[in-house]
């Protein structure tokens, strides 16, 4: 019935898409395994994409040949870029999507990549021989063997839904859970541990009142995700809605926390942190009255709408008599209630930086697996994880992200090195080089190292060149032509900038804090040059970028040039840190479990002192 698969992907989340995707364009023969072709790509919690750091990986992930980018645009009803007012380290991109269009265009794109094949049923344990995985068991019965395996099970393994004192196993609403392949990994040595998350109540936006709430609109000029040409910014965009909860909210959900299952045992496990419940918010947060609540619609032409902020797992009737007393709700009707789900999930400690794991030669794990929320951060660990097995099976050189190259090697080497013991999400404060990880720079950075290994296509890497090219000349531009002060001090005064009384360098005067691009395209001059040389806004955007915080810029690289000399002192595989007697006994042993890869990436494991980095350089002879 089936042939052997060069590599099999479980699971058609974020993760198993990318991975799937990844796989198949640089050539492998891969098939795509999941309990429900119906619900490929499903986004199971908020209808959006991007957000604070998790817009940067999206960019990254398209600027590396993957589809993520691509989907949001094409199904996108709403685009805001986050944090314009900080600094463009901070920028970052966030759409709402149509929930229905999103999984239907994922599906569609799939179905058109070559190498790639389907099939619809729960797959129960894996076939490993020598050490080596070579193929997946189904629950059927049926062996398919493959070359590598990419596990991206999402909330499935073992999951159970939990709403009030009612519970019922189910990977998400609608959907039954996976068993069996934990009980083998198990066995097979590996570690696994017990992860929460949640989701809120889905109602009628028929019975809301919006004229009760707060407008949030979109960008008044929309960007995108995708660099490639295949997109293009929406031209009109739906509208969002804010609105609150009030003390008498929280005084009615705080009478069914006797029946909610985080406060009376029935949940043990570790919840996101940055995403509490509202239980879990009005707990810990007793001193706030009010809390803010997002009315996001599901898509252009549903009613349903998501309660972006008010995530549960109280009783029904505790949730519905709650939520009706909030503003513009009052005659609220229910699609349903909102729930938590416990999942499996297995340490990332467990695995190399290709997302290998270090017990099973050629056996991958992405997304939830690891331990992270978010479907950015899974679908980031899908693509490299897809691009890994492909390589491996290959003979091919790895790719491996390193922290000032991309988020995406930030959150891998988090997890690899740290660990997790809550679910991981991304923010721009993870990156100690956030100022060169900027959403508008991703292309610069990963499409020449994915046209490199073949996923992303010349058009693409053309387009980053002449992107760059014409960026660098407008700086260039700006570095060789004078302004006089006739020309800049009207726009100078008006922005409260110290009028100039010498003629002087463009560059200099754009550099002033008071002066942004807005101001700088309105130079005669400038704008002349852009009529010219036909400069698309994100050229512009990138010369003032460059322009402003070239300082900034400068120096992270410097800083990550160092990082970079630890980086290249690699560890033996087979070294023994217990001969190292001068080492700490913490150190050994987190040093021994982990086994890092590089000097750089020990100094980086929670329990090892600086002192013991400087023995170990001692020892290596350093």
């Amino acid at each position: 019935m089936f042939s052997t698969y060069d590599v099999i992907v479980v699971g058609a989340g974020h993760a198993g898409c990318e991975a799937a995707a990844a796989a198949a364009n640089l050539g492998s023969k891969t098939l795509l395994v999941t309990m429900s072709l119906q619900n490929i790509a499903q986004m199971s919690c908020n209808p959006a994409m991007g957000g604070i750091a998790k817009g940067q990986i999206v960019r990254e992930i398209d600027a590396l040949g993957g589809y993520s980018g691509i989907v949001s645009d094409k199904t996108a009803i709403q685009f805001k870029m986050l944090n314009k007012s900080k600094g463009p380290a901070m920028w970052s991109p966030r759409v709402q999507s149509d929930r229905m269009r999103f999984s239907e265009e994922w599906r569609l794109m799939l179905e058109n990549t070559p190498n790639l094949d389907f099939y619809q049923e729960m797959i129960r344990g894996l076939i490993v021989k020598n050490g080596k995985v070579v193929g997946v068991r189904t629950a059927l019965g049926i062996e398919i063997h493959a070359k590598a395996v990419v596990l991206t099970n999402g909330t499935f393994l073992n999951g159970l839904i939990h709403i009030g004192e009612k519970q019922y196993g189910g990977g998400r609403a609608g959907e039954s859970a996976a068993t069996g392949i934990t009980e083998e990994l198990v066995q097979l040595g590996f570690e696994a541990g017990r992860m929460k998350t949640g989701t809120p109540p889905r109602v009628d936006g028929r019975s809301l009142d919006y004229s009760k709430m707060r407008e949030e609109p979109g960008d008044d000029h929309p960007d995108k995700f995708s660099y490639a040409a295949v997109t293009r910014p929406l031209t009109h965009q739906k509208l969002c809605h804010v609105t609150y909860t009030s003390p008498e909210v929280h005084n009615i959900l705080r009478e069914g926390f006797d029946r909610s299952p985080m406060f009376n045992g029935r949940i043990q496990s570790i919840g996101p942190r940055y995403c509490p419940s509202i239980e879990d918010k009005i707990n810990r947060f007793a001193d706030k009255d009010r809390h803010q609540l997002f009315v996001e619609p599901e898509g252009w032409n549903t009613v349903e709408v998501y309660v972006n902020g008010f995530s549960t797992s109280l009783p029904e009737d505790v949730q519905f008599k709650a939520l009706r007393t909030v503003e513009g709700f009052e005659n609220v009707k229910f699609f349903r209630p909102g729930y938590a789900i416990e999942y499996d999930y297995f340490p990332p400690t467990q695995l190399k930086h290709t997302l290998e794991t270090k017990l099973v030669e050629n056996l991958y794990f992405a997304g939830q697996i690891n331990g992270t929320t978010g479907y950015e951060e899974a679908a980031s660990q899908g693509i490299m994880a897809g691009i890994n097995a492909h390589l491996k099976i290959h003979d091919q050189d790895p790719m491996i992200l390193k922290r000032d190259e991309a988020y995406i090697g930030v959150l891998i080497d988090d997890l690899i090195t740290k660990g997790t013991e809550e679910p991981y999400r991304m923010f721009t404060s993870r990156a100690e080089y956030r100022t060169l990880l900027r959403q508008d720079n991703a292309d610069f950075r990963l499409t020449p190292k994915a046209y490199a290994i073949g996923l992303a296509d010349e058009s693409r890497y053309v387009r980053m060149q002449e992107k760059y090219s014409k960026s660098d000349a407008l700086l260039d531009y700006f570095k060789e032509t004078s302004v006089t002060p006739e020309e800049a001090n009207p726009i100078l005064i008006e922005k409260g900038s110290s009028p100039m009384t010498q003629t002087d360098r463009m560059f200099k005067v754009f550099s002033r804090p008071q002066i942004d691009l807005s101001d700088i395209v309105r130079f005669e001059k400038v704008k002349t040059y852009i009529e010219t040389h036909q400069l698309d806004p994100e050229i512009v955007e990138q010369a003032e970028i460059q322009l402003k915080y070239s300082g900034y810029i400068e120096k992270e690289r410097n800083n990550a040039e160092k990082l970079t000399r630890l980086e290249e002192m690699k560890i033996p595989d087979d070294f023994d840190f217990y001969k190292v007697h001068s080492l700490s006994i913490e150190a050994k042993q987190k040093l021994t479990a982990i086994r890092p890869v590089t000097i750089s990436q020990a100094s980086r494991i929670s329990g090892v002192s600086p002192a013991d980095i400087s023995i170990l350089l001692i020892y290596m002879g350093r």
